[in-house]
């Protein structure tokens, strides 16, 4: 976790793809501190502030507990850095609006949460907020806040590893971009920027106001803020979610897997880029008029823990449609070959013998009394003695097999949940649950080529049946010569449904 002991995050050119300025001889960067050990930048402000509270790796320490306002990366980094210091109780306070996903990934980390009402982003000074309150619960000697939002070692981690490592890595940069939330980044980078390399121009990239962007803030959130970071800017953008999204995006489909904070980035150096374009200025960047002219921008993390906020901020059309959507909320139980027969394996519901391919077992190798359920149609003329009918309206002799059109599986799942549903209100579903439950042994589905009767014994195996399926059905029964009886004769005595 210390950048002291490992080589700087990759410092990666953009393709010309993603690059609309590339004919103008501008050569566009992504500082990759998606790459760093915890997979996001806020791991360098954490080590930075445990580092400054005396919490340093293998080293003697009081505090026992860990308390932040942050619905990600910083806790998430905080929360691993305190259990390598033998600190197990690490708690987020965060906003109520933070999606589902991103709760589940933080408690995945091991972290206790207390949400908070009120604006998803809580300005530092508010006493009503969750800030306020996360100072409040870390009174006592035990207990440490390391408050991102006040403490300079936020913004000294960028001092002192990200623009030291961009000065070493490109001598040559003209701009450099990234976003502002707690500031701590863009202050920290562009406070060591104007002490390295004076003439790079620093652009801080806010939202739009009322709009979010996981990380960054509007303009008028940061007034409160007390870091320097008006030192640290020459310029400001502000950039929409929208347009942050698809950045991030394009970024990742050309393997920079970069999170949408640092499309966000990206897009606020392209809007610059072509503010001086349009008017004519953009040579002023440039070390010299006939140079070329590089610039920066900071990738923050990865996509992963936004991928239902791309579908929300993104177009439809900018994601490929999936063939057979229809299957998405059906089918949703899980099959085995193991429960798939041959014929040859099949019991026989007769207690004297068995149908196999070497002929007739005795009936001392039979298992108890097996229920046979066929789900084909009630005018066929035979079936496997014994069995008992229970037609679908999904199938016919000449409906398809259910696993070669999605049509037909969404249809016939559905129908044969809604039928073996214990608690369906159907006087035929009712009717079949009796049977099942007045049958304590093996259940074999029956229909024409195997494929429904295979659909049905996963969903009787998901209610708790011990269910099989007759692979390659009634077809592959009757060409094998294996006995039938003419339905009239199945049905003495037993239970049409």
């Amino acid at each position: 976790f210390d950048p002291d002991q490992h080589r700087p995050t990759p410092l990666v050119e953009l393709p010309k793809e993603l690059n609309p300025f590339f004919d103008e001889r501008v050569h566009i960067y992504v500082k990759l501190h998606s790459t760093l050990p915890a997979g996001n930048v806020k791991s360098l402000p954490a080590l930075n502030m445990f580092q400054q509270a005396g919490l340093d790796a293998g080293t003697e320490h009081r505090i026992k507990r860990i308390v932040e306002y942050s619905s990600g990366s910083t806790v998430i980094s905080m929360a691993m850095l305190a259990h390598m210091r033998g600190i197990d109780d690490v708690s987020a306070f965060l906003s109520n609006k933070t999606s589902s996903a991103k709760l589940k990934l933080m408690r995945f980390f091991g972290l206790r949460l207390r949400l908070f009402g009120g604006p998803s982003q809580p300005e530092p000074l508010d006493p009503r907020g969750g800030i306020a309150a996360t100072k409040q619960a870390a009174v006592g000697e035990h207990a440490l806040n390391p408050d991102q939002y006040s403490n300079p070692a936020n913004y000294g981690a960028h001092e002192r590893w990200t623009g030291p490592q961009l000065a070493r890595q490109l001598p040559e940069m003209d701009v450099f971009v990234a976003g502002m939330g707690t500031a701590g980044t863009m202050t920290g980078t562009g406070l060591a920027l104007k002490r390295l390399m004076p003439r790079v121009t620093r652009v801080g990239v806010t939202t739009q106001p009322g709009d979010r962007v996981p990380g960054p803030r509007a303009e008028s959130m940061l007034k409160p803020v007390e870091f320097p970071w008006r030192d640290a800017i020459d310029a400001m953008e502000w950039v929409t979610s929208p347009k942050a999204y698809a950045r991030s995006l394009e970024l990742c489909r050309y393997g920079l897997l970069c999170g949408p904070s640092s499309g966000f980035n990206l897009e606020g150096l392209l809007q610059f880029l072509r503010g001086h374009q349009s008017r004519g200025t953009l040579d002023s960047l440039r070390a010299s008029p006939d140079a070329p002219l590089h610039a920066v921008f900071i990738a923050c993390d990865g996509p992963y823990q936004y991928i239902d906020e791309y579908f929300d901020k993104c177009p439809a059309d900018a994601f490929p449609p999936i063939e057979n959507e229809g299957l998405i909320d059906v089918d949703r139980y899980r099959y085995d070959d193991a429960w798939e027969l041959g014929a040859s394996d099949a019991p026989s519901t007769r207690r004297t013998s068995i149908a196999s391919s070497d002929g007739l077992r005795e009936a001392s190798s039979i298992k108890p009394r097996t229920l046979v359920l066929d789900l084909r149609s009630a005018d066929e003329t035979h079936a496997i003695a014994g069995s008992v009918r229970v037609p679908l309206a999904s199938l016919t002799a000449s409906t398809l097999c259910p696993f070669a059109d999605a049509a037909v599986l969404a249809r016939q799942w559905r129908e044969l949940d809604e039928l073996l549903d214990p608690c369906s209100a159907s006087s035929r579903s009712q009717k079949l649950q009796r049977l099942l439950a007045s049958h304590a042994g093996e259940v074999l589905l029956v229909c024409y080529g195997g494929g429904t009767a295979r659909v049905a014994s996963s969903v009787l195996r998901q209610r708790g049946h011990e269910a099989f399926s007759l692979a390659g059905g009634m077809r592959r029964w009757q060409h094998g010569s294996w006995p039938v009886v003419a339905t009239s004769e199945v049905h003495k005595g037993e239970l049409l449904i």
